[in-house]
C-alpha cells in the first residue's frame, strides 16, 4: 500500500488508510510541481505540465514520509529534506532541480492539487496492481521488479497474471470498502527506472508490447463508500 504526496516525487508506504467515497487515497498526489510556462489553474491539469518520473528518472528514487503538515523526502544524491508543502515550495524546487534534466522545461512552483488529487486521470480513483502481473513481467525481463516503479496505491496477490483486466466494470470489496473498476492504466517510461538507483534499467514498455500486445499495467477503481483498508485485507470480486 503506497501513496505519493507530491506528483512524481516520493513514494510513502502505508499499513492502513481510510478511504472516502469518490475520493483518491488521502494525500496521494496532493501536491505537484509545475514546469515551464504552466500555471496554477486551481483545477486538474494534464501530467505534461508537471515534473514526472518519465522525464526525470532520478525523481523515481525519492522516498517520502509524512508527519502531520510536514513531509520528509530522501534521495541517494540529494540527501534528506523536510518541508511543509504549503509554505516551502521554493525549497523543494531548489532541492529537485539538480536531479531534473536541464533539457526539460524547468520546475518552478509547487501547487496544491484540487480535492480530487492530481493523478494522471481526470477523475479520482485508486490504482490497484497485481503482484502476479509484476512477477510475470519481471520473469519476461529476467530481473526482479520493484513495485514502486508503477507508483500504485494498492497491491494484491492471488490472481492469475493480468486477470485484473477482466474486472473492468466489476465491483471489488477490500476491507470495509467497495470499489468500481473503471479502466486499465496505460504506462509511460517512468516504469523503466529502478526506484533504488534512479537509473533506467528495464525496458518494461517493450516487454509489455512484445509479450502482451499492450503497455497497460494495473487498473483504476472509484471508491463507492467510506471505509478502512489495511494490509492483509482480502480482495473480493463481486
Amino acid at each position: 500500500m503506497w501513496r505519493h504526496p507530491i506528483k512524481g516525487i516520493g513514494a510513502e508506504p502505508l499499513t492502513e488508510v481510510r478511504l472516502s467515497e469518490g475520493g483518491p487515497l488521502p494525500l496521494d498526489r496532493a501536491w505537484a510541481v509545475l514546469t515551464g510556462t504552466s500555471t496554477d489553474t486551481g483545477e486538474w491539469q494534464k501530467c505534461r505540465n508537471f515534473v514526472r518520473g518519465c522525464f526525470g528518472p532520478e525523481l523515481m528514487a525519492v522516498t517520502a514520509t509524512s508527519d502531520g503538515d510536514l513531509l520528509t523526502l530522501s534521495h541517494p544524491k540529494q540527501g534528506e529534506i523536510t518541508i511543509n508543502p504549503a509554505t516551502d515550495g521554493a525549497k523543494l524546487v531548489d532541492w529537485i532541480t539538480p536531479i531534473y534534466p536541464t533539457q526539460r522545461p524547468a520546475p518552478h512552483t509547487l501547487i496544491k492539487a484540487p480535492e480530487g488529487g492530481m493523478a494522471d486521470a481526470d477523475f479520482s480513483a485508486i490504482s490497484i496492481l497485481s503482484l502476479a502481473s509484476l512477477q510475470a513481467l519481471g520473469e519476461t525481463l529476467g530481473q526482479d521488479l520493484d513495485p514502486r516503479r508503477f507508483r500504485g496505491n494498492l497491491w494484491f496477490d492471488g490472481a492469475a497474471p493480468f486477470e485484473e483486466f477482466d474486472w473492468i466494470d466489476s465491483e471489488l470489496k477490500i476491507g470495509g470498502v467497495r470499489l468500481k473498476v473503471i479502466d486499465r492504466i496505460t504506462r509511460c517510461r517512468a516504469t523503466e527506472t529502478n526506484p533504488v538507483t534512479g537509473e533506467r534499467d528495464a525496458n518494461t514498455l517493450k516487454a509489455l508490447r512484445e509479450h502482451w500486445d499492450h503497455t497497460d499495467f494495473g487498473i483504476r477503481a472509484v471508491v463507492l463508500n467510506d471505509g478502512d483498508v489495511a494490509l492483509g485485507d482480502p480482495l473480493e470480486v463481486l
